[in-house]
């Protein structure tokens, strides 16, 4: 493996470990496993992935990091099992060598600086066969971020853990994968229609300048820069406080007390005009019952912001309150 490739794991390693021993982890995963073939290769559908040992060095790399950075969230998660995707076969190779050379263009492009990172991706098993059998398909869906592929950083994999689907073991299955960022700027939500970078200048997309949550590869690059490399098999429950903070966020007053032309009135006045249309058309989606009310409501939190709706909901509240008194 190249120095370049090496690099890499420095978003997993923490500085304890020094660039000889970063060095050997890395050879030992991209040479292969000891042991026999049978002993050694599992089919997901016919994905040849090969699992790594445990005691191999990045093994306990990638798990020390993924355990870690799920109970910084309120999660404990037990890593049942690390595969790395089989390269042996021609397309497999064709793949990994297109990814580099796409890599060092970007370089090229953004002054010697590719920024590659590792990041956590999400599905079902099913999706994830897929993509590793025929790489990333376009999404049935169009997110607030805009059309392509959502991915975590190797340091918050909490989102694509939650957007994994338990097997029938109860088992949860997320990929690690090589990402080129290259230059990135800030995707605000309610950009449901963008396809493309807004200019040369950029090749990415994140979801904040200082500490990014989330990375966009728009559709046009989801197979080109996006090289999934490991598949995680893993346990994950709550736990108690920690979880309550993660996924039950700040609980809003019911959305019945205030009208939602009132809301979109008050919105308005803070949001561009893209992201009110897409909550429109998300209200629209939840009366013609395209969505459930709570898919509905988290949309709208996703876009506006808790404290944003928190504001106009007291506002209306306390006008209410005070139109009430006046009357009495």
């Amino acid at each position: 493996m190249d120095n370049k490739t090496t690099l890499l794991f420095g978003d997993l390693v923490q500085n304890s470990y020094d660039d000889e021993n970063l060095n050997s982890s890395a050879s030992d995963c991209e040479s292969g496993i000891s042991g026999t073939e049978n002993e050694q290769r599992i089919h997901l559908s016919h994905n040849g992935l090969i699992k790594i040992n445990e005691g191999e060095k990045i093994c306990e790399i990638i798990k020390k990091k993924f355990v870690s950075s799920l109970s910084c969230y309120g999660f404990k998660s037990e890593v049942e099992a690390l595969y790395r995707k089989d390269n042996s076969d021609i397309m497999s190779r064709v793949k990994y060598q297109s990814f580099g050379l796409y890599s060092r263009g970007i370089e090229m492009k953004r002054n010697g600086n590719a920024n590659v990172k590792y990041a956590w991706f999400g599905a079902s098993m099913d999706e994830l066969n897929s993509i590793l059998s025929h790489g990333f398909g376009l999404p049935q869906s169009t997110g607030v971020y805009g059309n392509g592929v959502y991915l975590s950083p190797i340091d918050h994999p909490v989102e694509s853990m939650q957007a994994s689907i338990p097997d029938e073991n109860g088992v949860r299955h997320m990929l690690l994968c090589r990402v080129i960022l290259g230059n990135t700027e800030v995707i605000h939500p309610g950009s449901g229609h963008r396809h493309n970078p807004s200019s040369e200048e950029f090749d990415s997309g994140i979801d904040n300048l200082v500490s990014p949550k989330k990375y966009i590869i728009w559709n046009g690059n989801m197979n080109t820069h996006i090289l999934p490399e490991f598949v995680v098999s893993f346990r994950a429950t709550s736990n108690c406080r920690g979880f309550k903070k993660i996924s039950q966020p700040r609980k809003l007053p019911n959305s019945d007390w205030v009208p939602f032309a009132t809301l979109i009135n008050d919105l308005s006045k803070f949001l561009p005009p893209s992201s009110i249309k897409l909550i429109s058309n998300n209200h629209s989606d939840y009366k013609k019952q395209k969505m459930t009310r709570n898919e509905m409501i988290q949309l709208v939190r996703q876009i506006a912001g808790d404290k944003l709706l928190i504001s106009i909901i007291k506002s209306y509240r306390e006008k209410g309150m005070g139109e009430l008194n006046r009357k009495k």
